[in-house]
């Protein structure tokens, strides 16, 4: 098969996405829009600067970018209009499940209450029907645990516009999970489901303690997992589903190149491994871009990609019923095995 063979059959499958953050998933033109409704901004005069922007020397400048782009979020309209936005762009790319971070506290500095700033988004995902977005709360460790659990039970209030998670993101090799026990459990009492940022800038202790201490139903990220192989098999036994950003991790630098990512072996010893964004306009990939490297770089094959893509309905927040449909839905879509779709002649 040729590589243009290869990413037209990526691009066309069914997919799903269980790590991506709307305000990293901002179309360009959209955020373009949003930064002339504020007057501009000298460190990005044009289209081309603006891509540009999205590049990194680290973790820390990735964070500093990621609070620049927030500035343009000012009102709830403009999280209506964003998450049109992104959600018409999942559909572009035939991803048919999502559950999508946001992150609420960081708009508070702009006078927007959790609340309406939920309903907003979710007032723009009903313009869109070819997608199901539901949405998992950021609950940003920066802030601390004491606005976290102040931003739980915000998003408890309106999680009937599709709020059926919680996570920490922001900067893990600061912010320990520990502190966060009490408001995870809170969580789970309140029935959310769970996840942590763990093991991305941080090594293996921190995704010891977001099973130990937050006792999470998935680990976000888990790159370092494969520095402790004990943890590794815990992993594998234990079925704890790893929501992996291959690119993602390269342009912040946590790992060299997608050569050196750890999916395959992940994949290989039997981890429940998903393969997601994270931020795919801070980043300048989409999913099929993820699996075509994967594939490029690491040798996956076709039956790996499907395997990881199921692998992503295991690990949703779905009902068993829901899982299994959404799983044949997908088989039966007949681009899932197509005609084109014969073994590398390798």
């Amino acid at each position: 098969m040729t590589d243009t063979a290869d990413y037209e059959w990526l691009a066309r499958i069914p997919k799903v996405e269980l790590h991506v953050h709307i305000e990293g998933a901002i179309p360009h033109d959209a955020l373009w829009d949003l930064i002339q409704k504020y007057g501009g901004d000298p460190t990005c005069p044009d289209r081309e600067s603006l891509w540009r922007k999205f590049e990194y020397r680290d973790f820390p400048h990735f964070i500093e970018v990621w609070l620049w782009k927030n500035r343009f979020l000012r009102e709830y309209e403009d999280f209506t209009l964003i998450a049109e936005a992104v959600a018409r762009e999942f559909a572009r790319q035939n991803i048919r499940y999502v559950e999508a971070f946001y992150s609420p506290r960081d708009f508070a500095k702009h006078g927007l209450r959790t609340q309406e700033l939920t309903e907003a988004i979710r007032a723009g995902f009903a313009r869109v029907s070819d997608v199901t977005i539901q949405l998992v709360a950021d609950l940003i460790r920066d802030f601390g645990p004491e606005k976290a659990a102040e931003t739980l039970a915000e998003v408890n209030e309106v999680r009937s516009s599709g709020v059926i998670g919680v996570g920490i993101g922001g900067s893990e090799q600061q912010f320990p999970p520990e502190p966060f026990a009490d408001v995870y459990e809170k969580a789970r009492r309140l029935g959310f489901r769970t996840s942590a940022h763990a093991g991305e800038v941080a090594g293996p202790v921190s995704i010891w303690g977001a099973i130990r201490a937050l006792q999470v139903d998935r680990i976000g990220h888990g790159t370092r997992a494969i520095e402790d192989d004990r943890l590794v098999d815990f992993l594998a036994k234990e079925q704890i589903p790893i929501e992996l950003n291959p690119i993602s991790n390269v342009c912040t630098g946590v790992i060299d190149s997608i050569a050196a990512h750890p999916a395959k072996h992940y994949l290989d010893r039997g981890l429940l491994v998903c393969v997601n964004t994270d931020d795919p306009k801070m980043f300048h990939n989409t999913l099929a871009d993820e699996f075509w490297q994967l594939q490029k770089y690491l040798g996956i094959s076709r039956d790996d990609i499907r395997t990881l893509i199921l692998n992503g309905i295991r690990a949703a927040w779905l009902s068993s019923e829901r899982k299994r449909e959404l799983a044949a839905q997908f088989k039966r879509d007949p681009r899932w095995n197509s005609a084109a779709d014969v073994p590398n002649q390798e």
